[in-house]
């Protein structure tokens, strides 16, 4: 479909399903770390509402193409689901200030990269990335069974059965969603389940609206709310991996969405959408939220739709800014009770495990180096995760490093990969395959 055939009632609705299909992953993000690093309910619906607002600016950033930045393609851009356990790790370990200079560090450090990644790229083959975000997906999940008991597994009432009956309700709700409906509700089941979970709650008395109901009606984004960042060498390194890893992810969102809009991406295109991502990155730190990546869930409704122009997306992207301004919408996020957010993680975490499996499908198992390559970095990622101390002889960079078993478990692969499988073992590169298929096409 045209872009002139596209009226703007129906890109703006278009644009609000687009919005719901990623919003309760925009959210989810927030209300993770914030929740883990001890945040007030005023500093909890500014990370949410702000959050929302960066998610529309970032996905804005890659809409508009010029001859720098973008990618010109109708993506979408949200939180990295990637990046939680090493920003809570970093927040526990030196404060929130290094969390957020570290943020900004990654960023500029993938703008600075931006166009040698294509490059660089190639050591993240399908065996190294499916093998993190299946281990990104295990280390996740014990973190959904401890919300659906009720957060605090030293509180009297922990795994209460009405905590348990909520929260693998919610469950069981996304599981009927996704199996028996179909379009748009489909695609929002998680927002759903968390709606459905939170209404049962409040019906038990389990929910508060007070942080509605203090919120203001309007904001504006604060430059280093939560103070000047402070920068650290680990914690930089470590975000530096887990961006690189989601540029990873990007550059299959990318192709993808290439294929579905019949335009063909050139290095260039590249480039400019890894610039943008690494701004986005950097405003992420400065305002105080989250690293930006594109959302893959937006290239399946794109599809669905049959839309194909980018109208829609910034109708999307205008619908998050201007929600992104009002406290009292993002405060709403924040009552959702930790049993039924629980219910969401075990559902999303499970599907980023997945997710990392169906990649490694891709994978040649009957060869012994690549299951040592897979067997090794998970046992290693995991081990680490489990035992954080296990290290705790070293230094403290040298120790956050190697306690975090992310960084441990994508090191571990890039390394065992290149050792074992040489050259072989590098991703295809994407620039020979698009002249390969030019030919073909020619010749035909």
């Amino acid at each position: 479909m045209k872009l002139s055939e596209v009226s703007e009632p129906k890109a703006a609705i278009l644009g609000l399903q687009h919005l719901l299909a990623m919003y309760s992953g925009a959210v989810l993000v927030p209300l993770l770390i914030g929740g883990a690093l001890g945040f007030s309910a005023t500093q909890m619906t500014y990370l949410v509402s702000i959050d929302i607002f960066m998610c529309g600016l970032a996905t804005l950033i890659q809409l508009k193409t010029n001859r720098f930045i973008g990618v010109g393609l109708p993506v979408v851009l949200g939180c990295a689901i990637q990046a939680v356990e090493p920003l809570k790790m970093i927040g526990k370990e030196f404060g929130i200030q290094y969390m957020y200079g570290a943020i900004i560090a990654a960023g500029i450090v993938i703008v600075l990269i931006s166009g040698l990644f294509a490059q660089l790229k190639r050591l993240f083959a399908p065996i190294v990335t499916g093998t993190l975000l299946m281990v990104i997906g295990l280390t996740l999940i014990p973190i959904a069974f401890q919300n659906i008991g009720g957060g605090d597994a030293t509180a009297k009432g922990f795994a209460s059965p009405e905590n348990l009956l909520v929260g693998f309700g919610t469950v069981i709700i996304i599981i009927l969603i996704n199996v028996f409906a179909k379009g748009f509700l489909k695609a929002i089941a998680i927002l759903v389940g968390l709606v459905a979970g939170t209404v049962a709650m409040a019906f038990m008395g389990q929910v508060s609206l007070q942080p509605v109901i203090d919120a203001t009606w309007f904001h504006l984004p604060q430059i280093f709310y939560f103070g000047t960042p402070k920068f650290e060498v680990s914690s930089i390194v470590t975000m530096v991996l887990i961006m690189m890893t989601t540029l990873v992810e990007s550059t299959g969102v990318y192709f993808a969405l290439s294929d579905i809009v019949g335009r063909k991406l050139k290095k260039s295109d590249m480039r400019k959408g890894y610039m943008a991502e690494g701004i986005a990155v950097i405003l992420g730190g400065v305002f105080n939220t989250f690293p930006y990546t594109s959302f893959s869930q937006n290239v399946g409704l794109i599809q669905l739709t049959g839309i194909k122009t980018k109208k829609p997306i910034y109708y999307a992207a205008g619908f998050l800014m201007l929600l992104g301004l009002l406290p009292k919408v993002g405060a709403l996020a924040t009552i959702i009770p930790a049993p039924v957010l629980g219910g969401a993680m075990l559902v999303m975490f499970g599907m980023v495990a997945m997710q990392g499996i169906k990649m490694l499908k891709a994978v040649d198992f009957n060869s012994d180096k690549n299951l040592l390559t897979v067997a090794i970095s998970t046992g290693l990622g995991l081990g680490v995760t489990f035992y954080p101390n296990f290290f705790s002889i070293f230094p403290t960079t040298l120790r956050m490093l190697l306690s975090n078993g992310i960084v441990i478990t994508i090191v571990a692969a890039i390394i065992l990969n290149l050792v074992l499988n040489g050259k072989q073992g590098l991703a295809p590169d994407d620039e020979k395959l698009i002249a390969e298929l030019e030919a073909k096409e020619l010749n035909n």
